[in-house]
Formats: C-alpha cells, sequence, structure tokens
C-alpha cells in the first residue's frame, strides 16, 4: 500500500495548494473591482451549468478509460490554463474575462478530477483499505486547504494574479508527474461491444434499480454545494463590509482544520457507526450549525463555527464515499458519482442564483438563514428515508 500512496497521495497535495490557492485568489481580485459581486455570481453559475452539461459524458469516460490517465489529463489542462493566464497578464492583456474562463477550466477539470479520484482509489485499493487512505485522503487534501488558506493571508494582499497563476502552473505540473509515477493496478475495462452512449443511457437505469437508496445518498450530497454556497456567500459579504482578506483566509483555515481533524478520526468513528447513522447525524448538525452562524453574523464567530461545519461536512462525505466503495460496482462508478455531481451541480446552480439575486437587492447575510433551514428540512426527508431503508432492506448489492 505504502509505494503506491505515497505518490498518489503527493499529487493528490500539489493538486489541492494548486487548485485551492488559484481558485481562491480568482473571485477575491475580481471583487476589488467596484459592483463585481454579481458578476462573481453569475461566472460560478455558468460554470456549474457546464460542469452540469459535461458530467454525463466524462463520467461514461471514467469508466471505459483508465482513470490514472483521466488524473494526468486534467492536471496537464490546468497547468496549461495557468500558464496561459500567467502569460496573458504578463504582456498587460490581462481581463476579468481571462480571469472567468479559467475559472471555469478549473471548475470543470477539478469537478473530473473528483469523480475520477473516488473510481481510482475504490478500483486502486482493497475494501480492507478503504477507511485508511479515506483518512489519509482527508488529511491531505485539508492540509492542502490549511496550506492555501494561511499562504492566502499573505498572499492575497500581496501577490498579483500573475504570481497565483505562475505557481499554479508549477503545482499542477508536479501533481501530474506524481499520478505519472504512481502504480495503477486497472482492474475495469471496458468492453468495445458497448456503445458510448448506451452507456451514458445506463446511468438512469442504474438509479432505478435502488431509488431509496440512491435517494439517501443524493440528500446527503447536498453538503457540497452548502459549501460552494459559503465559498462564494462569505466572501461576498465580507468584501460588501470592506473586511480584510485575511478573513477569507481565516474562514477557509478554519474548514480545513475541522475537516482534518475528520481524517484524524474517520477510521474510529467509521468503526463505531454505520456509514447511514454518521451521514444522518453529519446532516442534522450542519443545519444547526447554518442556523446559528444566520444569527451571529460577526466575521470571528463564523470562522469558529465553521470548524465545526469543516467536520461533520467531511465526515458526512466520507461515510456516503465509503458505503459506494463496498457497494457500488467498480464498472459502474464513474456513472453513479457523475450523476449524484449531477443533482449536486443543479443545487448549485440554484445556490448561485440565490447568491446573485441577495446581491443585487443588497441582502447578502440572509444567505445562512435560507440555506440553514433548506438543509435541515432535507435532513428530516433524510431521516425518514433512512428508517424505510432499514426496514425495507433497500440496499446496493454487495461487490
Amino acid at each position: 500500500m505504502k509505494n503506491k500512496t505515497i505518490p498518489y497521495l503527493s499529487g493528490r497535495f500539489f493538486d489541492g495548494i494548486s487548485s485551492g490557492l488559484f481558485m481562491m485568489a480568482l473571485p477575491w481580485i475580481m471583487l476589488q473591482e467596484p459592483d463585481m459581486g454579481t458578476f462573481v455570481a453569475i461566472t460560478a453559475l455558468v460554470c456549474t451549468g457546464l460542469s452540469f452539461l459535461s458530467t454525463p459524458f466524462f463520467s461514461t469516460l471514467i469508466d471505459r478509460h483508465s482513470r490514472k490517465t483521466i488524473l494526468i489529463l486534467v492536471q496537464v489542462a490546468q497547468s496549461t490554463t495557468a500558464l496561459l493566464v500567467c502569460i496573458a497578464y504578463w504582456i498587460g492583456e490581462g481581463s476579468h474575462w481571462i480571469l472567468a474562463a479559467s475559472q471555469l477550466v478549473f471548475w470543470v477539470s477539478s469537478n473530473i478530477a473528483w469523480n475520477a479520484n473516488n473510481a481510482f482509489t475504490q478500483e486502486n485499493y482493497d475494501q480492507h483499505e478503504y477507511a485508511k487512505i479515506s483518512g489519509y485522503q482527508e488529511i491531505v487534501m485539508q492540509g492542502t486547504t490549511l496550506g492555501a488558506g494561511a499562504l492566502g493571508i499573505f498572499l492575497l494582499e500581496m501577490w498579483g494574479i500573475k504570481e497565483f497563476a505562475a505557481f499554479a502552473a508549477i503545482a499542477s505540473g508536479i501533481a501530474a508527474y506524481s499520478y505519472v509515477v504512481t502504480p495503477y493496478q486497472r482492474k475495469v475495462r471496458h468492453s468495445n461491444n458497448i456503445p458510448f452512449l448506451s452507456q451514458i443511457k445506463e446511468t438512469k437505469i442504474i438509479f432505478a434499480q435502488q431509488p431509496r437508496f440512491f435517494g439517501f445518498l443524493l440528500i446527503s450530497c447536498l453538503s457540497y454545494p452548502v459549501l460552494t454556497f459559503l465559498g462564494k456567500l462569505v466572501p461576498i459579504w465580507f468584501a460588501d463590509l470592506n473586511i480584510s482578506g485575511n478573513w477569507v483566509a481565516f474562514y477557509n483555515i478554519a474548514f480545513g482544520l475541522g475537516s482534518l481533524m475528520t481524517g484524524v478520526l474517520v477510521s474510529r468513528v467509521l468503526a463505531m457507526l454505520s456509514h447511514r447513522a454518521i451521514m444522518q447525524y453529519s446532516m442534522l448538525i450542519l443545519a444547526f450549525t447554518l442556523l446559528v452562524m444566520s444569527g451571529v453574523m460577526q466575521p470571528l464567530y463564523i470562522v469558529l463555527l465553521t470548524l465545526g461545519f469543516g467536520f461533520f461536512n467531511a465526515l458526512n462525505r466520507i461515510a456516503r464515499t465509503n458505503w459506494m466503495h463496498h457497494t457500488i460496482p467498480m464498472s459502474q462508478r464513474g456513472r453513479v458519482d457523475g450523476g449524484m455531481a449531477m443533482f449536486a451541480t443543479l443545487v448549485q446552480s440554484l445556490s448561485y442564483v440565490l447568491i446573485a439575486f441577495l446581491a443585487h437587492v443588497d441582502a447578502i447575510e440572509y444567505g445562512f438563514v435560507i440555506v440553514g433551514f433548506v438543509v435541515l428540512f432535507a435532513s428530516i426527508w433524510m431521516l425518514l428515508l433512512g428508517q424505510k431503508i432499514v426496514a425495507g432492506h433497500e440496499l446496493a448489492p454487495q461487490y
């Protein structure tokens, strides 16, 4: 396990540092111009829209081609994009449209990489290794969040886009090399007799076979669009209040610290409780955390509450991912993750419409309470659905 884990986690580390720091810098730099809150929200909406449309195709490719090759190509695309941004600003041709286009590339490719990583982990590791590698992945992933956040404290106020882009290009290049040298045991090979479009259409059949099970997983996926919602809401709100960019970095650090704690403890938690129970309780706690955030509205308290939000958000996601490792066939994993990603992306798009509207009417602070009640109602539905799953024994088969 060690010889394949170290280079793989190295790839994830540099990928996270590159995309995390660059993606944090892009909206903040755009927001330094007057009245750019709506533009930033609409840019995010376009990114999620294109991600939604492209997900069925890319998720099917994950089930047809080497997951390792896909991870490498994503890093090459990100490195090239960052390099082009650096050159554009170096020669004085930079603009907020170039930043928006680069955000689009990083956004869509990062979604592809996320789905490919889940499928890669299930394929390249044995079942008894899933809990341990999940903990390692979370520690590395949140270590990069902390690294990007800590660097962001200084760099958001000191660096320009040229420096951010050059850094991202180098880090993504290192990530690509790390994936190249990662040992990979490919177990899923598609049949040339199965047409590409037929495999895309199979996604609907896969979900229809276990509606309650997949419905439960889809509700759990709401924690991701809520996270990205906060990722846009908090910087816009801070910018409107003329709060220093340091608080944006502190927010990212707090989230990373909470999730890092999950990575350290997750193996024990998974051994103590069922995946279903972990997901249910985590979603309820996330809902109450958001509602408390809506009542305090002070940067310091938002940052402190984000510690707990980061912990239970990661716990919910890891429990869901591990449950899928044990229940979803390897040959279908890309499309199942893709289907859930489409749901999460659709909710993301709606959330950015909400942010754009709130920014337009100068009521951005109401975003916390709105999303808090949405997650609370979804959590109650999740509890009811979980009881039906247990009563009806509707679980995906073991593979």
